[in-house]
C-alpha cells in the first residue's frame, strides 16, 4: 500500500511532549504484523472471479469516479486521522490507497467527538481535470467542499458550504451545470422518527456556492406511506434519457438498502422503480451460513467497456448479530432491465466470489481482502498508509528517525477513553478470526505502559501491556466495557527488556499471549468476550482497530 502522512524532520521531537506525564521515557516497537485466516477466504477462486468484500474490515460509505481508464474511491473515516482515504484501482477489484483527503492537522480538528462523529459519507466526482470531495464533518464544521488535480494529493483546505441543511452531500455535473444534492430535514414538521429528505440545489463551482432555489426530489422514501427511515447518500446520474435517483434507505442496520428514481429532468419529477429495492439482504434469512448484512450505500459507475458497476457497503457477522469489522467495501455489476439498474436481485445473497470484470488483472487482492499476512518492519522515513491515529494529533509523538528500523513513539497521558489523541497507532480488523503481533523493546525506567490495543471506541476496547516493576516486568489485560474500566489477567516474568505481545482473534473470543527471553508463547488470557468491539454491542458506525499502543503512566 502507499505511503502517507510524512514524518518531517523540522518537527522536533521534545523529550517532554505535551500531555506527557512525568517526561516518560520512549517505547520502541521493532515490527507489527497482521495475519488474518476467515474460512470464506480460504475456499478456492474460481477462474475470472473476485473476491468481495473489495476492501475488508473499516471501509464504509465507498464512493466511487473514474478518470480515463483509472477508478477512484473513497471512504468514510469518522474521527480517525489521516481522513478519507483515496485509493486508486485499474479494474475495480485490485486497490491501492494513494492518499488521503484531510492529512494535515491543520484541515480539521476532531478534540472533543466521539470515534463515530467527524468525517460521514464522502462523494467523489471527477470533472474536467479536478476531482472534487463533498463531506460532512458532523459536530466539527458541517458541510465543506476540497478539491485536487492529482487524486494522491495534496488536496485543498476545506471550503465550508453553510447553505446545505444536511448530510450526505453530492455532486452532479450536466451540460455545463453543477448540481448537489443531499440528505436534509424534510419541509414543515417530520411526519415520524426518522423522516428525512433529499435536496437538489444548483452549484456554482467558480464562487464555491450554492445558487437558485432548493427543491425537495423524494420525501420520506420511495413510498412515504409506508414510513421509510433515514432516506439518505444520494447520487445523480445519467444514461441515455434518463437521469436516476440513487439513495439508501432503512438506516445502516440490517433493513439498510439501496433504492431508485428516474426522471427526465435533475429536478424531478422522479419515480420509482417497481422493483425497489435493488439491493438489501434484510429478507434473507438470519441463520445462513457466511451471513453479509447491512447491505446500501452504494455508488454507480460506468467501466470503459460500457460495463456498470455498484461498490456498497455490508457487514459480515458472526453470532447474528455481531461484526468487529465493522461496514465494509463490496463490489457487485448492475443489470439493466427497462432502463433499470440492478445491482441484486430480491433474495439473493451478496457474494463472497464474483465474476470479474472483463478488463480485471489476475493478481492477489492482498492486503485488502481474502487471507494474508501484512508486515511492517518500520524501516521507511514514512508511515505506510494502513495506519491511523485516533482524531488529529496535537503534537508529533510518532518517530521513525530517532532509531532506524524502529517505531518510538513518545507515549502520552492520555488513555484509550480519551476524547483527545492517544499514542495508539491503529490498523484496521480485516478479519472474523486473526493475529495481531509485535515486538517491543520497554525503556529501562518506570512510568510507561506499552503493548498492542484493540479498540472499537472511547467506551470499548482491550489493552495488552506492560510495564516494568522494580525487578520485573507486569504483563496485564486491560478491559473497558461500557463505564466498567478492570484489569482482568496478569503475569510477571522477568525484566528482560525485549518482548513480543499477540492478540488473536476467532469470532466472539480475543486470547492474548506474550512471549519472553527464550520462551516460546504464553497464553495470558483465553477467550476474552470480543462481542464488545463489535459495532451492534459498542455502537456507533466503525469497525475494530489493533495497534502498538504506549501510554505514560
Amino acid at each position: 500500500m502507499g505511503l502517507v502522512k510524512r514524518v518531517k524532520s523540522h518537527w522536533l521531537l521534545s523529550i517532554c511532549l505535551l500531555g506527557c506525564a512525568a517526561c516518560a521515557d520512549p517505547v520502541s516497537f521493532d515490527w507489527f504484523e497482521y495475519s488474518g485466516h476467515d474460512a470464506v477466504f480460504a475456499k478456492p477462486l474460481p477462474a475470472g472471479s473476485y473476491r468481495n468484500p473489495i476492501l475488508t474490515g473499516f471501509y464504509p460509505d465507498p464512493s466511487i469516479t473514474r478518470a480515463g481508464n483509472r477508478f477512484y474511491l473513497v471512504n468514510s473515516t469518522f474521527a480517525y486521522f489521516p481522513g478519507i482515504p483515496v485509493s486508486e484501482s485499474a479494474d475495480l477489484v485490485h486497490w491501492r490507497q494513494i492518499g488521503s483527503v484531510i492529512d494535515r492537522p491543520t484541515q480539521l480538528s476532531f478534540d472533543g467527538l466521539g470515534i463515530s462523529r467527524g468525517v460521514f459519507a464522502p462523494s467523489i466526482e471527477f470533472h474536467d481535470g479536478t476531482f472534487y470531495v463533498l463531506n460532512t464533518a458532523v459536530d466539527s464544521g458541517g458541510n465543506f467542499l476540497s478539491t485536487a488535480t492529482n487524486p494522491a494529493g495534496p488536496w485543498s483546505d476545506p471550503a465550508w458550504l453553510p447553505q446545505i441543511d444536511g448530510i450526505d452531500p453530492s455532486l452532479f455535473f450536466d451540460a455545463g451545470k453543477a448540481y448537489i444534492v443531499n440528505n436534509g430535514p424534510p419541509q414543515g414538521t417530520p411526519l415520524y422518527d426518522g423522516h428525512r429528505a433529499i435536496w437538489i440545489q444548483q452549484f456554482d463551482v467558480a464562487s464555491r456556492k450554492l445558487i437558485g432555489p432548493r427543491k425537495v426530489l423524494l420525501n420520506g422514501g420511495v413510498d412515504i406511506a409506508k414510513q421509510p427511515v433515514w432516506i439518505e447518500g444520494p447520487h445523480l446520474y445519467k444514461r441515455t434519457h434518463w437521469y436516476y435517483l440513487m439513495c439508501a434507505e432503512g438506516g445502516t442496520g440490517p433493513n439498510h438498502s439501496q433504492v431508485i428514481l428516474r426522471s427526465r429532468s435533475p429536478w424531478g419529477p422522479f419515480t420509482a422503480f417497481p422493483g425497489n429495492p435493488i439491493l438489501t439482504q434484510r429478507d434473507l434469512a438470519p441463520d445462513r451460513a457466511d451471513p453479509v448484512t447491512n447491505a446500501g450505500h452504494a455508488d454507480l459507475i460506468e467501466a470503459p467497456d460500457g460495463s456498470w458497476w455498484a461498490t456498497f457497503l455490508a457487514s459480515r457477522t458472526y453470532g447474528g448479530t455481531h461484526y468487529n469489522t465493522g461496514r465494509e467495501t463490496f463490489l457487485l455489476p448492475v443489470k439493466w432491465q427497462n432502463d433499470w439498474p440492478v445491482i441484486l436481485d430480491h433474495g439473493a445473497t451478496v457474494p463472497y466470489a464474483a465474476p470479474g470484470p472483463s478488463f480485471m488483472t489476475r493478481q492477489e487482492q492482498a492486503p485488502l481482502s481474502g487471507n494474508f499476512t501484512w508486515r511492517d518492519d518500520f524501516d521507511s522515513t514514512s508511515l505506510n498508509s494502513a495506519w491511523l491515529q485516533v482524531r488529529v494529533p496535537k503534537q508529533q509523538w510518532i518517530d521513525l528517525d530517532s532509531r532506524k528500523g524502529l517505531l518510538t513513539i513518545h507515549p502520552l497521558a492520555a488513555t484509550l477513553d480519551t476524547l483527545g489523541n492517544p499514542s495508539f497507532l491503529a490498523r484496521r480488523q480485516q478479519h472474523i478470526s486473526f493475529d495481531a503481533t509485535t515486538a517491543l523493546d520497554l525503556p529501562a525506567g518506570r512510568g510507561v505502559a506499552a503493548g498492542i490495543a484493540a479498540f472499537q471506541n472511547e467506551n470499548y476496547w482491550y489493552f495488552l501491556g506492560a510495564r516494568r516493576g522494580a525487578d520485573s516486568i507486569q504483563l496485564f489485560v486491560q478491559q473497558r466495557n461500557g463505564t466498567k474500566i478492570a484489569t482482568i489477567a496478569t503475569a510477571t516474568v522477568a525484566a528482560d527488556r525485549h518482548l513480543t505481545l499477540r492478540i488473536s482473534g476467532a469470532a466472539s473470543g480475543y486470547s492474548f499471549f506474550y512471549g519472553s527471553g527464550d520462551k516460546g508463547w504464553q497464553l495470558l488470557l483465553q477467550d476474552a468476550d470480543a462481542t464488545i468491539l463489535s459495532t451492534d454491542v459498542a455502537g456507533g458506525f466503525v469497525g475494530a482497530v489493533v495497534g502498538p499502543y504506549a501510554r505514560a503512566e
